[in-house]
């Protein structure tokens, strides 16, 4: 039985992945980076300001990290809410103690319900990335266009509000996109969004409505990854992004600058038992020569793609 040739055929393909947002291509294809000051690894940090509404919505789909249990569910409910309340402040002296600026992804509903906190945030002179509205405010394919680009706005505006400055980048929750997001994002006028994690260095996409950077923000090393889902000790996950700053750093002389991003959860990597080791990780990247602490914004600006 001879196989019809039109099984073959799909429009789509093409090198590397199927659409055409962007050229692929791989890490010894591309100019190299040169980061400021001749700094070898930009180290971006990106921490979860979230809030998790009691009654979760599960359209498109339910949010991870997300109550759980029977209703109402004040187990989980109040563990995230140990976050705004211990763990955020702990990240910010950690920071502060060595001088190193972040990027916080914040709900708008988080920063309308701490407004005090989501200002003293940026007064510190910490970027505030767009994270949605809620936990419930998830994206995916099937959700109504108008409802994204609502979404995407109502964010936006509710972040400017409070903070008085209008975010520049966009974090999906769960890094979901639908088919449209990239264009929605740049019609927002957002330079950048952090969804797509192949890479790790930021690259150009071109949509109907403009082009956007993506930055990647590899879901492998958050806190949420290793420590929550892969039940590893916060020492052990220090210890795996220290090793991944000295691979960064070795590949720096054939390749260019590199960029190690480290995604962090308040309620996990905030409790007592876990701060030691998240602090003492963020001192040894300090005292590390060739780091830049920067922020997203920073790293999209200075990598001029």
């Amino acid at each position: 039985m001879s196989l019809d040739p039109s099984y073959l055929e799909y429009p789509r393909r093409g090198r590397g992945m199927d659409h055409d947002l962007y050229p692929w291509s791989n890490i010894a294809e591309r100019p190299p980076i040169s980061w400021p000051d001749g700094k070898r690894v930009a180290v971006v940090i990106v921490i979860s300001c979230e809030f998790f509404p009691l009654t979760p919505v599960d359209a498109p789909f339910r949010a991870p990290g997300h109550m759980q249990t029977a209703f109402p569910d004040y187990r989980h409910f109040t563990a995230r809410d140990y976050g705004s309340r211990l763990g955020v402040p702990r990240l910010v002296e950690a920071l502060a103690a060595v001088g190193a600026h972040a990027s916080f992804a914040m709900n708008s509903r988080w920063a309308e319900r701490f407004p005090d906190l989501a200002r003293s945030i940026v007064a510190a002179g910490h970027e505030v990335i767009a994270h949605s509205t809620d936990m419930n405010g998830t994206i995916a394919t099937g959700l109504a266009e108008a409802d994204e680009r609502a979404l995407i706005a109502d964010s936006l505006a509710g972040l400017h509000a409070v903070t008085g400055q209008r975010p520049t980048g966009w974090l999906s929750i769960a890094r979901s996109q639908s088919w449209n997001t990239p264009r929605l994002l740049a019609a927002a006028g957002l330079d950048y969004c952090m969804d797509w994690v192949n890479d790790e260095l930021p690259y150009r996409m071109t949509t109907p409505a403009g082009s956007i950077v993506n930055l990647p923000l590899n879901h492998e090393l958050s806190d949420r990854q290793v420590i929550a889902t892969c039940q590893q000790s916060a020492d052990s996950y220090a210890e795996q992004l220290r090793d991944a700053y000295l691979w960064l750093d070795g590949e720096v002389d054939r390749h260019g600058g590199r960029m190690l991003p480290i995604h962090l959860t308040p309620y996990i990597s905030a409790l007592p038992y876990r701060i030691d080791a998240i602090a003492g990780l963020i001192a040894w990247l300090a005292a590390q020569p060739g780091t830049w602490f920067a922020r997203a914004d920073e790293v999209v600006a200075a990598s001029q793609v």
